[in-house]
């Protein structure tokens, strides 16, 4: 796996990918700062975290497109279905990849606090709460993203698959609300991905919600697996 990651590690830095990512996050966390944090002179930056979710959605796809369409598309998949390792081991150095360039992004969140608490106090619970929310967000959103890559060979599709995916998790909140038979509300919000992301971001650590974000991880790498076994053996 350690082979797998440092391989990844150095596609992503020896291409545009990384830095066309962490830039543009970047540019919308400082976006999202001045105009929800500074403009108003305020401490309270859950403006960023809650302007930065719809963000998050529409760039995670972009680290993850390539994991293992690209693969596919060049025909060295085959070297990674028949080396002596584990395909485990082949897609959890991938995940592991892109959820490292993941975290640089969002290490801006910390650097922004620690900014603000020059000059005001900062609401570290808050602040914590929304980064650990958006690190496990994305721990879920790289694993969909990876399994969308490994259904194509064309990054641009996987692009949309990812997108469509990840879209459609946020948007069972929205669903929910439209519900009136309480039930059937009540499990949609528990599988909405922004109604747990919700808690971490009010400052509350809710270990049922980081066991959600996990089980997504865990539930789409698996499946990863399984295509690559059957790709494998086919």
């Amino acid at each position: 796996m350690g082979a797998i990651y440092r391989r990844e590690m150095s596609a992503f830095f020896s291409s545009p990918i990384a830095y066309v990512y962490i830039t543009a996050f970047y540019f919308f966390a400082g976006l999202f700062y001045f105009v929800t944090t500074l403009a108003y002179s305020t401490s309270d930056m859950s403006g960023v975290f809650s302007n930065m979710f719809m963000v998050i959605i529409i760039l995670v796809p972009v680290l993850t497109m390539k994991l293992l369409s690209e693969e596919k598309r060049q025909k060295t998949d085959q070297c990674l279905l028949t080396s002596p390792v584990s395909l485990w081991s082949v897609v959890f150095g991938k995940y592991l990849s892109a959820l490292t360039v993941y975290t640089i992004g969002i290490a801006i969140f910390l650097v922004e606090a620690i900014a603000v608490s020059l000059f005001g106090t900062v609401s570290w619970a808050v602040v914590i709460g929304n980064v650990i929310g958006v690190w496990f967000l994305g721990a879920a959103f790289i694993a969909i993203g990876l399994f969308a890559s490994c259904l194509t060979e064309n990054q641009v599709v996987a692009y949309i698959v990812g997108f469509a995916a990840m879209l459609l998790l946020y948007m069972i909140d929205v669903a929910a609300s439209f519900v009136t038979v309480p039930w059937i509300q009540s499990a949609l919000y528990a599988m909405s991905v922004y109604t747990r992301y919700s808690e971490f971001s009010s400052g509350i650590f809710n270990f049922a919600s980081v066991f959600f974000f996990l089980s997504i991880a865990f539930v789409f790498n698996f499946l990863t697996v399984c295509v690559l076994e059957k790709r494998r053996w086919s």
